[in-house]
């Protein structure tokens, strides 16, 4: 009998992953789905489980950005190229 796919393996729930573990997971079945290793119900699954963890990640996105805003007071500026390398004012 073959081993438990990866895909059909019970996984943590995504709400007690990391940003990080999440975004590693998401990385790993885009390649296993790309990569055409996986039969249709396995692929099925792997996007099922893949659009989660991309909510998830989107969700964690938007929270940094709001606490970045608090902390900010709501001013982010966009990114000056040259202030990262010392030349700004």
């Amino acid at each position: 009998m073959p081993e438990p796919d990866a895909a059909s393996a019970p996984q943590r729930p995504v709400g007690e992953l990391s940003f990080e573990q999440a975004l590693e997971e998401l990385e790993s079945l885009v390649r296993r789905m790309e990569s055409g290793e996986l039969g249709l119900d396995e692929s099925i699954a792997a996007y099922r489980r893949g659009a989660e963890l991309a909510k998830f990640c989107q969700s964690k996105l938007a929270a940094a950005d709001e606490e970045i805003r608090k902390l900010d007071g709501d001013t982010l500026k966009p990114l000056d190229p040259a202030e990262l390398r010392g030349a700004g004012a």
